[in-house]
């Protein structure tokens, strides 16, 4: 049996990894290259395929790390935020 959340949700407890229209259970090692090999892919096409989406709720610290991770690792300035609603 899934363990469920306070509200009756099956929590996730492993990764999972698409492969066609379904998604199966994967090591975490396989998740990360994947997600990986994602962001390689975009980024052959350039850095401005990627951009990152922070909240405005958050501290300064993640928008500072969110910013940084963008600007550093991906060598985009696409960084957006949540705070004109």
């Amino acid at each position: 049996m899934q363990p469920k959340n306070a509200h009756g949700y099956v929590r996730l407890t492993e990764p999972l990894v698409r492969e066609g229209d379904t998604l199966r259970p994967a090591s975490w090692a396989e998740a990360l290259d994947r997600a990986a090999e994602g962001f390689r892919r975009n980024l052959k096409a350039g850095p401005n395929r990627l951009g990152i989406f922070s909240c405005s709720k958050s501290t300064n610290e993640m928008n500072f790390l969110a910013g940084k991770l963008a600007r550093v690792a991906f060598g985009t300035h696409n960084i957006d935020s949540c705070n004109r609603t």
